[in-house]
């Protein structure tokens, strides 16, 4: 699992090669760190992380024995979920790269300017916004289509239960080790700095000229794409189900 693997970042020594998925890849190399694959399976390590309550919330889905797929019925408003999902994300994504902050100052021919030096802080609120509005953007979605799956046959709507204890379960976790993430960009920010010779005291820089803190802009525009990415697996999934209906049970 993705953030099972961030998890276990922060107590793991370097080496030559980062396995795992994606957005682990991206954030071990701000990070300057490597991910080992976990030492457990799939169901082990999410048995870390739900409780006997939820547990058995998540058995009962499970168990819920479905009537056979009425293939007709099988895919209420699978078009409509879809675009809704692509426009959301297109837009969160087309407000990550254009925001201004995540681009060098544009200055007009010949200008040229020392700007006030923006401190880690800066960046972090805008991580946090961007954080905020993926969260907001992709728990919206994922209760709609829910809805839309509960009002499919009852093999949708045993995928909609599922769905609904898993994201209780597992949400919380991944928030908390999502917020790992800004850490480890403050690291890569402060090594970037150092790397250039820019004293930590010094509250300026040449606005047109700080090829560190271009690459740093760079790297934190892509690990909140990266993200967008991971936050978008489960929807994917819902919606998969909407528009491929079939023999197949969660």
């Amino acid at each position: 699992m993705v953030v099972f693997s961030i998890d276990r970042m922060l107590d793991l020594p370097r080496r030559t090669s980062i396995p795992g998925p994606g957005y682990i890849r991206l954030v071990a190399r701000l990070a300057d760190v490597d991910v080992a694959p976990p030492g457990a399976s799939l169901p082990d390590c999410l048995g870390q992380w739900i409780d006997w309550t939820r547990a058995v919330a998540l058995s009962r889905a499970l168990d819920a024995a479905p009537a056979p797929v009425d293939v007709a019925a099988a895919a209420p408003d699978a078009d409509a979920a879809h675009d809704d999902c692509s426009r959301t994300r297109a837009a969160l994504a087309a407000a990550i790269a254009g925001d201004p902050r995540l681009a060098p100052p544009v200055l007009r021919a010949g200008e040229s300017v020392t700007a006030q030096f923006p401190d880690f802080e800066y960046f972090r609120a805008c991580h946090r916004a961007h954080q905020q509005a993926m969260q907001a953007q992709t728990g919206r979605l994922r209760g709609q289509l829910r809805g839309r799956l509960a009002a499919g046959p009852p093999a949708m709507v045993r995928l909609a239960d599922v769905d609904a204890v898993l994201e209780g379960v597992l949400s919380p976790k991944e928030q908390s080790l999502l917020a790992i993430v800004p850490g480890l960009l403050h690291a890569r920010f402060d090594r970037l700095r150092r790397a250039a010779g820019q004293p930590p005291g010094d509250a300026h820089a040449d606005a047109a000229d700080d090829a560190w803190l271009r690459t740093f802009r760079r790297d934190l525009r892509e690990a909140l794409l990266a993200e967008l990415d991971v936050r978008f697996q489960p929807l994917e999934g819902l919606v998969a189900a909407l528009r491929h209906p079939g023999p197949w049970t969660p």
